[in-house]
């Protein structure tokens, strides 16, 4: 897939104008964070190869970590720096292109988080403009809402693990929340007295237990698994047997789930969900509120954001905003350009310290219609 060359340097030319340098990492990566760290989407359809040393590699599948990955290897590492992008990444997609072109912003460590998120959504719209959607629905959420409700829930800490796991699966959200209403039946098994052994226990002893047990046995996986997802697999296990998800938790967790409109009224509903339940989730909703406030100081119009507590991206790194940018009169369904906040990413990567990070990527083939027709 060809573009005008007009149109990428226009939009490399305007993000350099905005401060972000231009980034071109290798196509060739190690497959291990694109493993741990991304969401199933991507992990399903990787391009994988081993070299000689045995080292698992892959075809880039995105340019985040990419980016990432050579921040923290710069002088820069650390320091507040801004890096644009526009190059191929490769994943498998049924009936369109393996290969195709992607053009994005990432920020890091900018402590100023709420004027950064909403600096970007204000460089996403003015991407989709200059590729020819000026007009764009814009849909928002933010996880670091559902974190923070889900740790003020009095919940064993395994359950708080999974539903974060799961908020990400929206599929396996709702299922999750009707199991984990239902205490496990009484059916022993071979591995009763480790579920037994594990009962109240927290992840790092559990991880200690099981360590021990397949060091013993001479194992250092079963059936594909690592010590640590066994470990989680066993957690969740004997948490599950000593009793059900508390039915008010529940109606809280879909009380959450169900708020959706303007930010505005999003905001007020939040205070009054955490005032009725008696939860502190200040710091959450009062950053989410700085954001609309910076948001609309840009110049956007916060009435027509639609935003959603439930709203995810598949994405296991992500942390707090994240939004997408969808066609209006044009039928496109996937997003034109999608992003958010992944504060934790870089520690995951290597980082001694934790390191703030926000940036948004860009389907340059969901434009190419559009392209066409303006060029």
């Amino acid at each position: 897939m060809t573009k005008p060359a007009a149109w990428t340097d226009t939009l490399l030319t305007s993000f350099a104008e905005a401060g972000y340098v231009h980034a071109s990492p290798a196509i060739l990566q190690p497959a291990e964070p694109f493993l741990d760290l991304s969401g199933e989407d991507i992990r399903k359809s990787l391009y994988l190869t081993t070299d000689l040393t045995g080292e698992e590699l892959c075809l880039r599948p995105d340019l985040t970590i990419p980016v990432a990955r050579d921040y923290l290897a710069s002088e820069q590492a650390g320091q507040p720096a801004g890096f644009s992008y526009l190059g191929p990444v490769f994943r498998y997609r049924h009936g369109t292109p393996s290969e195709f072109q992607q053009a994005g912003i990432e920020s890091f460590g900018r402590a100023d988080r709420a004027a950064a998120d909403a600096e970007m959504l204000v460089l996403a719209l003015n991407a989709a403009a200059a590729l020819g959607q000026p007009r764009v629905e814009i849909k928002t959420g933010d996880v670091a809402l559902f974190a923070a409700l889900i740790e003020a829930l009095d919940l064993y800490p395994v359950w708080k693990r999974r539903l974060m796991k799961d908020f990400n699966r929206q599929a396996n959200l709702a299922e999750d929340l009707d199991r984990l209403t239902l205490a496990e039946s009484p059916v022993r098994n071979e591995y009763e007295g480790v579920l037994a052994a594990l009962a109240g226990s927290d992840r790092k002893a559990a991880l200690a237990l099981v360590t021990d047990l397949m060091s013993i046995a001479g194992a250092t996986n079963l059936g594909g698994r690592s010590v640590a997802e066994i470990a989680d697999r066993f957690l969740e296990q004997s948490t599950l047997k000593g009793g059900a998800l508390p039915k008010h938790a529940l109606a809280l967790i879909k009380r959450f789930l169900a708020i959706a409109g303007t930010p505005d009224d999003t905001v007020a509903e939040l205070r009054k969900l955490a005032a009725d339940a008696k939860l502190d989730l200040t710091a959450a909703i009062d950053e989410f509120e700085q954001r609309i406030g910076f948001m609309a100081a840009r110049g956007i119009d916060t009435s027509a954001i639609k935003f959603a507590t439930a709203f995810g991206r598949g994405l296991d790194y992500y942390t707090g905003f994240e939004f997408e940018l969808h066609g209006i009169d044009n039928g496109i369904v996937p997003p034109l350009v999608a992003g958010g906040r992944y504060d934790g990413l870089l520690s995951q990567l290597g980082a001694s310290t934790a390191i703030p990070a926000v940036g948004f990527s860009i389907w340059i083939d969901a434009f190419s219609t559009r392209a066409g027709d303006a060029s």
